[in-house]
């Protein structure tokens, strides 16, 4: 008997892969169903969540939008029939309805609501470019603009203060240029800081006053007393989160500098800094900081806590940024010397941009945190969200209400904050930090 053997001469087509394996229905056998521990703990998992749910969606889908007190929140749900047995299960939402305008803008004149919701709709435009290199890089001339362009909008006043505090960093960028070239880079940087000091605290107020007079352009004031609610929040935390990342990265070289007087004073302040609660800070900015300055200065409430905040997040923003400067191997360093880069090319070519590549994550935590620092200014006095929830609950229509009002506040930080850590994570995937 001979063998017979075979040999194919033409490969199979090929087929789809088994409808159990692919797609939704094989996600979840392969996560959730993998197993009988798998099973058991899927199946617990369904349950808490239907129970959590059950409780929790009849409190919040509820019929109150349009009630205008705790009273008639509570006689809508007991003709509703949603009681339970320690009285009224439902949330009050007429509140949110009847005070979603304060807790945004808190006393800012109706009249001109236009102007923070203009000026927060440019902010986006500004930092659009910033934040994605696909758009057209001529939209950064504007982004440029828009810092001196944003008090102005908000507090209102003559034109003429914003054009002369960008005068100041004009001041700047020339003597920087001039010096620079005729006595080295070192005293270049110091000139272009000492000079706009000067300009503006003994000439641009001055030159602002006479123009003013000579030709008076401007808009509305508002004062400062008058911000509040979100509107604040977003003011305070935007104008940290802006200039606490270059101050934290000139801390943080300045820390590391072979200069024994710049690398003490860096140091010193950001220990000093980390050291002390930020509401120590938040007191002296509103009650000490007046004491230190000439008599019969004026120094705006909000200017003072944003100075505070941001030199706060300085602090820690140096050592986020130290820590990305440490990570980089010595290579980079000496690849930056041999290529003849001075200091200044080196660190704004080689050695910073990947430091804050690597710091990503925690730079982005950091703003996280000093946007939701910003509710520690009720403390003060200003009338953020949570210092008008206070106000709005000692309304008698409103007396008791608690959870809707923090709820809402709670949500609407969730979406700022949200929206920080997701782009951070668009932003480690598209400069692959992670590997």
């Amino acid at each position: 008997m001979s063998n017979v053997s075979f040999v194919r001469t033409e490969m199979l087509a090929q087929q789809a892969p088994p409808a159990t394996a692919v797609g939704f229905i094989g996600w979840v056998r392969e996560n959730l169903f993998s197993g009988w521990f798998n099973t058991i703990l899927t199946l617990i998992s369904v349950y808490v969540l239907y129970a959590i749910l059950a409780a929790i969606l009849p409190w919040i889908i509820s019929p109150t939008w349009n009630a205008t007190s705790l009273n008639e929140c509570r006689e809508i749900l007991a003709a509703a029939g949603s009681t339970g047995e320690h009285g009224v299960s439902g949330a009050c939402w007429g509140v949110i309805r009847d005070r979603w305008l304060q807790l945004m803008f808190g006393f800012y004149p109706a009249e001109l609501y236009w102007r923070p919701i203009l000026t927060f709709a440019l902010l986006l435009v500004a930092i659009a470019p910033v934040l994605f290199d696909k758009l057209p890089r001529k939209m950064l001339y504007f982004s440029a603009v828009f810092p001196f362009l944003f008090p102005w909008l908000m507090w209102g006043g003559t034109i003429w203060t914003p054009i002369t505090a960008a005068l100041g960093f004009v001041i700047g960028f020339f003597a920087y240029r001039i010096v620079s070239g005729l006595a080295g880079s070192l005293a270049g940087v110091i000139a272009a800081a000492l000079l706009p000091i000067i300009w503006w605290l003994l000439l641009a107020s001055p030159v602002a006053g006479a123009l003013s007079s000579t030709l008076p352009i401007g808009i509305e004031e508002v004062i400062s007393r008058q911000f509040g609610g979100f509107m604040l929040s977003i003011t305070i935390g935007v104008v940290a989160i802006a200039c606490s990342l270059p101050l934290g990265v000139v801390l943080a070289l300045g820390r590391q500098s072979d200069l024994l007087i710049v690398k003490a004073i860096c140091v010193g302040f950001i220990e000093f800094i980390r050291g002390v609660p930020l509401i120590t800070l938040l007191f002296v900015a509103s009650t000490l900081l007046n004491i230190f300055m000439p008599p019969g200065t004026s120094f705006d409430i909000i200017l003072r806590v944003i100075i505070m905040v941001t030199l706060f997040a300085a602090a820690y923003m140096a050592e986020v940024v130290r820590g990305g400067l440490a990570a980089l191997p010595s290579g980079q360093y000496e690849a930056a010397d041999a290529l003849g880069l001075d200091y200044w090319k080196a660190q704004r070519l080689i050695i910073m941009p990947q430091a804050l590549k690597i710091s990503i994550p925690g730079i982005v935590s950091t703003f996280i945190g000093v946007f939701k620092d910003t509710t520690l200014v009720s403390i003060i006095g200003l009338l953020d969200p949570l210092g008008l929830s206070n106000a709005i609950r000692a309304d008698s229509d409103w007396n008791g209400i608690v959870w809707e009002i923090y709820g809402f506040i709670a949500l609407l930080f969730f979406v700022f904050c949200f929206s920080m850590s997701r782009y951070s994570m668009y932003l480690e995937r598209k400069l692959k930090t992670t590997h």
